[in-house]
C-alpha cells in the first residue's frame, strides 16, 4: 500500500446484500471483509436490511453487548437495529436495520432528495421504494452512531471516517451523509449500471452504440428513470465514484456522464479452497455425485472419463450467455474432433418447483438403469416448464439426451445450497468436479464465476465482454488461451455464432489433451487465481478511501 495514503480510522459500508445472499455483491463483500477486518479490527461495520426481524438469520449472529450504549440510544431515537456478527470469514460487525417504518415518510424523503440533489423519484416502482427506505435507514444509523461517538469521545473531529455505499440501492444514503455529515468521506460503487444492464437485457446492442446512447433518454425509453436518476446523481456528488472493471468504467462514463475515480476489481478469498489430499478427495466426490445424477436421469453408465462441463450464475439468459452455451453444446453434438462423451450442466436458479421424485428414487436405489426418465434434461420440476428459456431452446434444437448423443445437457435449476433434494452439495463443493467451466457472458461487469472456477483449479472459457476476461488478457499480455488456464473469446454485439463455434472447438480441443497437458492447464488456472486474491486488490480500495478522505479533510478546513 502506498505510504502517503490517508487511511480510514473507521469504515461504514452499506449494501442490500449485507447478511442477505441474493447475488454477486454478497460474494464481493463477504470475501473482502476478512482482509479489511484483519486491518481495521472491528472498525469496519457493515449495514444491511433486517428481513428476519425476530427470526434466526443464517448469515447473522446477534450480540446485544456490541455497542450496547449506542444500541439503547438508537432505540430511543426510533431506530430498530440489531447488532452482531456477519457469519463469514473474519466475522465483521454488522448492523441490520428495519427500514419499514420509513415508508410513512417516503414522500418527504423523496421531496428532500429532489430539492437537494435533483433526483427524480416520481417514476418509482417495484424495488425502488424498498431500496430507498433501506438506504435512508442505513444513513440514519451512521448519523446516530457518529453523533453518539463524537459525544462520547470515541471519535474526535480528527477521526477519519468513510461511508461506502454499494449500487443505486444505497445511493440515497450516500447523498444524505454527503449533506448532513460532510466530515465523512463518501465512496460509491456501481457494480453494473442499471441502464446498461437494462439495455443489454432488452436485446439491444450495447457496445457498438455505447458512445451514441444517452443515459437519460434510454432511462425514459426503458422506464428506468428513478433508478437511473439516483445512480447518476450519487455518482456526481460523492467524494469518490468507483466501479469494478474497465468495461463498466466505460459504461459509467457514457451512460452516467461521470468517469470513475478508481476501478476496484473484485478479488477472491481462497481460504476455503481445500488443500492437497482433501482437494483430490472432494473433487472425486463431486464428480461421482454429478455422474450419479446424470446416469440416473439418462439411464446411462457414464464413467469418470466423461468430460464434465458447466455454466452457472444468475438466470439472465442472454446477458450470462446461457443461450450461446446451449448453442455451442448443440454444435458439439456433430463435431468429429470430440474424443470423449460430455455431460454439460446448466447450474442456474430458475422458477423451481420441487426436486423430481422419480430421480430421487433412482438415486436412493443406487442401482444402474438403462432407460432414461421422462424429460431427461432437468433435475427439478419447474413452475413454468413450457415457458422456460433453457428447456425451450433444448426442445427447439431437438436436444433430448438420446443414448447415441455424445453430448448430454442437464439443467439444474436451483440454488446449490446443499439442501436442494437432488445434488445435496453446495456450489463450492460441486464446482471443483468440473473439467471445464464455460461463461460466455454478453453483459458481465466483473464475473465471479470464472474466478471461482480457476480458484478451484478448473480451467474456464469466458469472453472479453466480462471484466474478468479483460483483466485476464491484461495479465497474460495476450488473449487468454486454454493452455493459459483461461480461454478468453472475443465477443461483440453481433458475433454470437462465432462465439458458439469457438466454445465448441475449445471443448473438442480439451477432449484431445493428454493428462500432462490438462494438469498444466489446471496449474496455470490456479496460478492466475492467486493474482486475483483480495490481498492483491485491496490496494485499490485504499486508493479510493484516500481520495474520499482528502475531500472530506478539505471540507473540514
Amino acid at each position: 500500500m502506498a505510504k502517503d495514503y490517508l487511511k480510514p480510522d473507521f469504515i461504514f459500508e452499506s449494501s442490500w446484500e449485507v447478511c442477505n445472499k441474493v447475488g454477486g455483491i454478497y460474494t464481493v463483500l463477504s470475501s473482502r471483509a476478512k482482509t479489511l477486518q484483519d486491518e481495521l479490527m472491528n472498525r469496519i461495520v457493515f449495514i444491511g436490511p433486517d428481513f428476519w426481524k425476530e427470526n434466526e438469520s443464517p448469515y447473522f449472529k446477534e450480540d446485544k453487548s456490541l455497542f450496547a450504549e449506542w444500541q439503547w440510544e438508537a432505540k430511543e431515537q426510533g431506530l430498530k437495529v440489531r447488532v452482531g456478527r456477519w457469519t463469514i470469514p473474519g466475522e465483521p460487525i454488522a448492523i441490520l436495520v428495519d427500514f419499514t417504518p420509513f415508508f410513512e415518510q417516503k414522500n418527504e424523503i423523496y421531496g428532500w432528495l429532489w430539492e437537494h440533489y435533483g433526483v427524480d423519484s416520481l417514476h418509482a416502482y417495484g424495488d425502488y421504494d424498498e431500496a430507498s427506505m433501506f438506504s435512508y435507514a442505513a444513513a440514519l444509523v451512521v448519523e446516530s452512531f457518529y453523533t453518539f461517538s463524537i459525544a462520547h469521545s470515541t471519535f474526535t473531529t480528527q477521526t477519519r471516517v468513510i461511508y461506502h455505499a454499494n449500487e443505486w440501492m444505497c445511493g440515497l444514503g450516500a447523498l444524505y451523509i454527503n449533506n448532513k455529515l460532510p466530515q465523512i468521506g463518501t465512496v460509491f460503487t456501481t457494480h453494473a449500471t442499471s441502464i446498461g444492464r437494462s439495455i443489454a437485457g432488452n436485446q439491444k446492442p450495447l457496445y457498438d452504440y455505447l458512445f451514441a446512447y444517452n443515459g437519460d433518454q434510454m432511462a425514459q425509453e426503458l422506464n428506468m428513470q428513478s433508478k437511473h436518476s439516483i445512480e447518476k446523481q450519487t455518482a456526481a456528488f460523492v467524494d469518490c465514484f468507483t466501479t469494478v472493471s474497465d468495461i463498466t468504467a466505460n459504461e459509467c462514463k457514457e451512460l452516467l456522464d461521470k468517469p470513475v475515480d478508481v476501478v476496484l476489481p473484485n478479488g477472491f478469498d481462497n481460504s476455503f479452497v481445500p488443500k492437497a489430499s482433501a482437494f483430490t478427495r472432494k473433487r472425486g466426490q463431486a464428480r461421482r455425485r454429478l455422474l450419479e445424477i446424470a446416469n440416473a436421469l439418462l439411464g446411462e453408465q457414464l464413467d469418470d472419463d466423461t468430460l464434465i462441463v458447466s455454466t452457472s450464475g444468475r438466470y439472465e439468459f442472454r446477458n450470462k450467455g446461457i443461450d450461446v452455451f446451449v448453442e455451442a453444446m448443440n454444435r458439439l453434438l456433430r463435431d468429429k474432433d470430440l474424443k470423449k462423451k460430455v455431460v454439460a450442466f446448466i447450474e442456474v436458479p430458475g422458477w423451481v418447483g420441487e426436486p423430481r421424485k422419480d430421480l430421487q428414487e433412482r438415486l436412493q436405489g443406487g442401482q444402474s438403469y438403462d432407460t432414461p426418465l421422462d424429460v431427461p434434461q432437468v433435475t427439478h420440476w419447474l413452475h413454468n416448464m413450457s415457458h422456460d428459456n433453457v428447456l425451450g431452446m433444448l426442445k427447439y434444437y431437438d436436444m433430448h439426451n438420446r443414448k447415441e448423443d455424445q453430448v448430454k445437457v442437464i439443467f439444474l435449476p436451483c440454488y446449490l445450497d446443499g439442501k436442494d433434494g437432488i445434488v445435496n452439495m453446495t456450489y463450492y463443493d460441486i464446482v471443483l468436479g468440473n473439467d471445464l467451466c464455460i461463461y460466455p457472458s454478453y453483459y458481465e461487469p466483473w464475473g465471479y464465476t470464472p474466478l471461482e472456477a480457476i480458484a478451484f483449479k478448473v480451467p474456464c472459457i469466458t469472453t472479453d465482454l466480462a471484466g474478468f476476461g479483460l483483466w485476464a488478457n491484461k495479465e497474460f499480455g495476450h488473449y487468454g488461451e486454454l493452455e493459459d488456464g483461461v480461454k478468453v473469446i472475443h465477443r461483440t454485439d453481433y458475433n454470437y455464432s462465432e462465439v458458439a463455434d469457438n466454445i465448441k472447438d475449445t471443448v473438442a480441443k480439451f477432449s484431445n489433451m493428454t493428462k500432462k497437458q490438462i494438469d498444466s492447464c489446471r496449474k496455470k488456472a490456479d496460478e492466475l487465481s492467486k493474482r486475483a486474491l483480495w490481498s492483491e486488490f485491496i490496494q485499490y480500495y485504499y486508493e479510493a478511501y484516500d481520495i474520499a478522505l482528502r475531500k472530506a479533510e478539505e471540507r473540514k478546513q
